[in-house]
């Protein structure tokens, strides 16, 4: 079987990372029926507990785990792996509730690398959620290189502008493929925000929009995020994105 693909997202503090990589996995999977897995790689704020809040966090495996051990192991990954009922072979991986930097041994990129060389051998599509600083998370810098594709979002504001202005020199590194990443903008609240189109004023190239969602915020606190929304523009955004991403590199 051919390995899968990894897909990073990265973009700037609060524009909505979290929700767009699941949504994007989500997306495919129903659409596709892809077998995915979403890595969250945020230790300073564990997402698992964010997306299954419901869940008993003593059942809720941390990718903590096999980052400890001399060397990735195979089964426990797939131990660590949090599944749902309604969609089989789509699994999610991450930290949970309680973890931090100090939970664990400090692992390098050998072991970033490893990991991620495992998760592609277990499905499809590797979604990345990453972290928008890059040099402080080892698991979100190696995503970024690795992945086939890099999508980079904003948020429609000056704060997350301000981001990518101070941000861009830092990461003009080319393992960071700057010129690479695929530009989006994502409307995560509805209170305040630039015109959209103001804000490709800023930006370069941007591929995309997602529209706010007021549905998406509730299935967040409800821990329902990977279920459809009944907001049929949002849902067929997001199937638009899922496409592109299937269908790059195959014109």
């Amino acid at each position: 079987m051919e390995n899968g693909k990894i897909i990073a997202v990265w973009g700037s503090p609060n524009s909505g990372k979290t929700t767009f990589a699941t949504k994007l996995a989500t997306a495919i999977y129903d659409n596709y029926q892809a077998t995915e897995i979403v890595l969250y790689t945020d230790l300073e704020a564990p997402v698992l507990p964010v997306i299954f809040p419901n869940e008993n966090p003593e059942d809720v495996g941390t990718v903590g785990f096999p980052l400890s051990k001399a060397e990735i192991d195979k089964d426990d990954v797939i131990k660590n792996l949090v599944m749902t009922k309604s969609r089989q072979n789509f699994g999610f991986i991450g930290y949970h509730a309680g973890d931090n930097k100090f939970t664990y041994p400090k692992f390098g990129r050998a072991k970033a690398e490893a990991l991620l060389e495992v998760l592609c051998e277990l499905a499809d599509y590797v979604i990345v959620d990453c972290t928008s600083n890059l040099e402080n998370n080892v698991l979100s810098a190696v995503g970024v290189e690795l992945a086939e594709q890099i999508i980079r979002l904003a948020s429609p504001d000056l704060k997350s502008i301000s981001f990518f202005l101070s941000q861009f020199p830092v990461y003009a590194d080319v393992k960071y493929r700057l010129n690479e990443h695929i530009q989006g903008i994502n409307t995560p609240n509805a209170d305040v925000f630039m015109p959209i189109e103001e804000t490709k004023a800023h930006l370069k190239d941007v591929s995309f929009s997602v529209p706010f969602c007021g549905e998406v915020k509730l299935q967040m606190q409800k821990g329902t995020l990977i279920e459809p929304t009944k907001d049929k523009r949002f849902d067929g955004r997001m199937k638009e994105i899922a496409g592109k991403v299937v269908m790059y590199g195959q014109d």
